[in-house]
């Protein structure tokens, strides 16, 4: 529960999640979607561990504005959202 280098890990980490993510929707393109775990294996390790993380970052980029999150094929909002979500660029995602 200290500070110091594991905050800046986790902000790090929490860069990494992001940079992987906004990676991910523009290489599957105009259209389409990711799932939040593709994201978590694609960072590697426990990738089941990481889903919250995930989960979070993506609330931030879509807040944003640089991705949206969808459900059932309708953009919600990540706070709202139970169960299965899927990730796309704005204005394209389906």
């Amino acid at each position: 529960m200290g500070s110091g280098q594991g905050e800046g890990e986790r902000m790090s980490d929490e860069g990494e999640v992001g940079r992987v993510m906004l990676e991910l929707v523009a290489e599957r393109g105009p259209g389409r979607t990711i799932c939040p775990s593709e994201v978590a294996r694609r960072l590697g390790g426990d990738w089941r561990a990481r889903m919250d993380e995930v989960r979070q970052v993506a609330a931030r980029l879509a807040a944003d504005g640089r991705i949206v999150v969808t459900q059932k094929g309708r953009v919600v909002e990540t706070g709202q959202a139970r169960g299965p979500i899927r990730l796309g660029l704005p204005g394209e995602a389906g």
